[in-house]
């Protein structure tokens, strides 16, 4: 029997729009609290809430299963279609898969799934797991794992005489034909259509998480050679580098890689592929405001005049290059790729055409695309343009060649002490308006969707910062740019001076920058 739900604290598992969990013994300090009876009975509660969002019966939902390639992925993955067999729902186990192939799972022809659910933790380490649902309307919110997490802790499900079907399916090889084509058709190469990717040496890096397929199943029968692409094996001891294209080792692993291999491009993936990066020919990170600027000049290539929404972390020569540059509108709106996502699609229900919605950290959702947040879809948008590009007798980074980028860029954590963060944390920003309304070369930016942005304008400073409060953390992540040497500094010793009273925020990290 499973234990007792009023024992588990279930809304310790909710993060945003995902359910997350420590999975694995090995971390001092961290008690594992998303065990395979947790697992069943989550499966349980998302089979009951999909059964009643759709008004169909638990046995005639066809839900598919994926992981990615963590250690306690396959023992998890078992609980969970278990737990939804057991109401006597068709289960289709997909084995290893990236979390877009799993959203695809629903609207694939030859699945047509009602739901799907993809075990991860993106980039978390490896004893973190957790479970991401979707719909064939796209991902879950968080009111949606709110109440799954209800069901949950009430317990009360109608178990089936009989348990639903197993069916163990190849998901990715069929969600890697569809980029394949869509590659071969965009491109639309006069010579090689099947291969339009032939002469061009390209580099994978998978981080050892799910991504590894995209060398063999996506760029090999694109003509692409992608001699020295690494950790493309699954390992959930990620044993070379966290799968994450926001850290730096790794950025600088692949770099290094496409360098040493004198590739034409490199890609890198997080741990479930949802997220992406690249790499030019000469080891430059095509990553954050120039990944950002990249494709916002393909989609407005393809869409005059349409909005970008970004989270507010963008640098102020963004949307400098999306207005000035490409005739676009930049939408800079909060942090959360969930936030930049929902908000693209309000934009375009009021009328207002806004084809992609993308964050620093690599999330990318197109229109065209589901608003799917997909590394994998984001990446092969930019290997059409390489392949058009060199067609051309040009270099894909022509197309961001006006971009102006800072200087120095900075992020600081600052942790807040006491218990009632947030309360702590919004009076600190609000003490922090006050205080800019008393430098006359400090400026509020018009439109704050989040924390206080503020321009810098003194000539040894010339640049910007953002203070806001962490979603789910006691942390205020300050952002600071500069477009001078030594600018970041300049406005870090202002701010200190300003944090320096608030006995409750530590500033450590601040203060080891001056």
């Amino acid at each position: 029997m499973p234990p007792s739900t009023t024992s588990i604290n279930w809304a310790a598992l909710q993060n945003g729009s995902d359910i997350r969990g420590v999975a694995l013994e090995g971390v001092v300090g961290q008690a594992v609290n998303l065990t395979p009876e947790v697992v069943t009975i989550l499966g349980k509660a998302f089979a009951t809430w999909l059964s009643s969002e759709l008004g169909i019966p638990a046995a005639k939902l066809a839900i598919a299963v994926g992981r990615d390639s963590r250690l306690s992925g396959p023992t998890l993955m078992q609980a969970v279609i278990e737990g939804m067999a057991s109401l006597g729902c068709q289960v289709t186990d997909v084995a290893m898969a990236s979390t877009p192939a799993m959203f695809m799972s629903t609207v694939l022809p030859e699945f047509s799934c009602h739901g799907a659910i993809m075990m991860t933790a993106s980039h978390l380490p490896f004893n973190r797991n957790g479970l991401k649902f979707f719909t064939r309307q796209g991902g879950l919110g968080k009111k949606d794992i709110s109440r799954i997490l209800e069901l949950a802790e009430q317990g009360n499900f109608s178990t089936a005489t009989a348990p639903g079907p197993v069916e163990s399916r190849d998901l990715i090889g069929a969600y890697a034909a569809g980029l394949v084509q869509q590659i071969r058709q965009a491109v639309n190469h006069p010579d090689n259509f099947d291969q339009p990717l032939h002469g061009l040496k390209i580099i994978v890096d998978a981080g050892n998480g799910a991504g590894g397929f995209y060398a063999s199943q996506v760029l090999e029968p694109l003509g692409a050679d992608t001699t020295g692409s690494q950790f493309l094996d699954p390992d959930g001891t990620f044993p070379n580098h966290v799968p994450n294209p926001e850290d730096a080792a790794a950025m600088a692993s692949i770099c290094q890689a496409v360098v040493a291999h004198k590739s034409d491009f490199g890609i890198i993936f997080d741990t479930d592929v949802d997220r992406g990066a690249a790499v030019d020919h000469q080891g430059r990170e095509l990553n954050r405001n120039r990944l950002i600027a990249l494709i916002a000049a393909i989609v407005l290539q393809q869409h005059p005049g349409t909005t970008i929404v970004t989270d507010s972390i963008t640098s102020d020569g963004l949307p400098q290059f999306i207005e000035g540059d490409l005739g676009g509108i930049h939408h800079r709106f909060k942090r959360g790729y969930k936030n930049v996502i929902n908000e693209a699609m309000r934009l375009n229900e009021a009328g207002q055409p806004a084809w992609l919605a993308i964050e620093t950290s690599g999330h990318g959702a197109m229109k065209e695309n589901y608003f799917l947040d997909d590394g994998a879809y984001l990446v092969s948008q930019l290997l059409v343009e390489l392949a058009k590009a060199r067609l051309a007798g040009n270099r894909l980074t022509d197309l961001i060649a006006p971009l102006q980028e800072p200087q120095e860029s900075e992020e600081f954590r600052l942790k807040i002490k006491t218990s009632d963060f947030k309360t702590y944390g919004t009076g600190i920003i609000e003490q922090l308006q006050a205080f800019v309304n008393t430098q006359p070369d400090w400026a509020i930016a018009p439109k704050n969707y989040e924390g206080l942005r503020v321009a810098c304008q003194s000539p040894d400073e010339d640049g910007w910062f953002l203070l806001r409060l962490s979603l789910h953390d006691p942390v205020l992540p300050l952002n600071i740019e500069s477009n001078v040497p030594g600018g970041v500094a300049k406005i870090t010793q202002r701010l200190r001076d300003f944090f320096v009273p608030l006995a409750e925020l530590d500033i450590s990290a601040l203060e080891r920058h001056l």
